[in-house]
């Protein structure tokens, strides 16, 4: 099963959320794509896109830690291993440790028509039992399709609840087949108006048809 950026989401819950940003360049936060100026552009999905004034980018190895700790806690959920070995962190900023921009990508080789989109649903699912094993309380909306730059992305989201049932963050995650290649976005937020910077970055992407 493919491990996109929508399995690594919930440990922004299970782990101390990223709280600092790297000190080398801002390419060298990344696994595939390059920023100039602050513009990030990936080759391999032939995507560009904008990082918002003010946003810092997430140093790679705060990711990695975060998402091996948040794996661990879906193969305990899930009684399996999986194998994210392919994985590859595209642009990943953030405002603060609640307002948080990720991708991803990994490379997904369809061996049926509609595999990628089971795989998909399957994700959602393993998520979601994995907050309920970690004692988390969320909701998720219905998958969707939205429109970005022309192409179509399934998209839900997730609710994360505290104790007293108020809401601490909420999850928005966007994901496509593209180039052979399985690619996740998640927005992270928990104000409107971090949330709308995100999104206004991130509707205004532009992808190279193929």
């Amino acid at each position: 099963m493919s491990m996109n950026i929508m399995l690594t989401t919930f440990l922004i819950i299970l782990a101390s959320i990223v709280a600092s940003c790297g000190q080398g360049g801002q390419s060298a936060q990344i696994d595939e794509g390059q920023v100039e100026g602050a513009v990030y552009s990936s080759e391999e999905i032939g995507w560009t896109m904008e990082i918002p004034k003010g946003w810092d980018v997430i140093a790679k190895d705060k990711l990695e830690a975060i998402t091996e700790r948040g794996m661990d806690a879906v193969e305990e959920a899930m009684d399996e291993e999986f194998d994210y070995s392919g994985l590859k962190y595209l642009i990943s900023f953030q405002k603060n440790q609640f307002n948080i921009f990720q991708s991803t990508s990994e490379p997904f080789k369809l061996e049926y028509e509609g595999e990628w989109e089971d795989n998909n649903a399957a994700l959602k699912e393993i998520i979601y039992a994995t907050f309920v094993d970690q004692g988390i309380s969320a909701d998720s909306t219905s998958t969707t399709v939205e429109i970005i730059d022309g192409l179509e992305f399934q998209t839900y989201s997730f609710t994360i609840y505290g104790p007293n049932g108020d809401v601490i963050l909420n999850q928005i995650m966007y994901s496509r087949f593209i180039n052979g290649f399985d690619f996740g976005v998640n927005l992270n937020y928990n104000n409107e108006k971090d949330k709308e910077e995100m999104m206004a970055v991130w509707k205004n992407s532009k992808f190279k048809k193929q």
